[in-house]
């Protein structure tokens, strides 16, 4: 599988720990902080993929100064929010008021950061990189994917 489209899979699937994380009450911060924890595994994992892999790939076929190579630093910019918040949430008690209103801030940073991926960079990625090589970074994230779960 190209490394596309199993980037998207993984955010099809964060996007649906978040809508279940939507779905639920005011009070329910044990199943919000279950939920954060499997999202918070979910979203460092691909930011790990994506910054040791796809976006030195693509950054390397860019041209110095071009717009491809501003928007993986963009990316790049996009996943220090993210992980702040992950920080942020991972020392905040499940109960606090704010928890699940900074759930929602990085929800909607996760999915500005998703929209421009797959609306802007990806095409970017088939552009410089090719189907070849994005099969074969696909296969380096399936390893990597495998070496996080065992």
């Amino acid at each position: 599988m190209d490394a596309i489209t199993l980037l998207k899979r993984d955010h099809r699937e964060v996007k649906a720990l978040f809508a279940e994380a939507d779905e639920l009450g005011d009070r329910a911060t044990t199943a919000r902080a279950k939920l954060f924890a499997k999202i918070d595994e979910a979203l460092t994992l691909h930011a790990r993929i994506e910054e040791a892999v796809f976006y030195p790939a693509i950054k390397e076929k860019a041209k110095a100064r071009s717009e491809e190579r501003d928007d993986v630093l963009e990316a790049y910019e996009e996943h220090d929010v993210v992980k702040s918040l992950i920080k942020q949430l991972e020392a905040l008690d499940p109960s606090d008021e704010a928890y699940k209103a900074k759930l929602t801030v990085l929800k909607e940073n996760v999915e500005h950061h998703v929209k421009e991926e797959e609306s802007s960079l990806f095409k970017v990625a088939r552009e410089l990189l090719g189907e070849e090589e994005l099969e074969q970074i696909g296969r380096q994230i399936e390893a990597m994917k495998e070496k996080a779960a065992a």
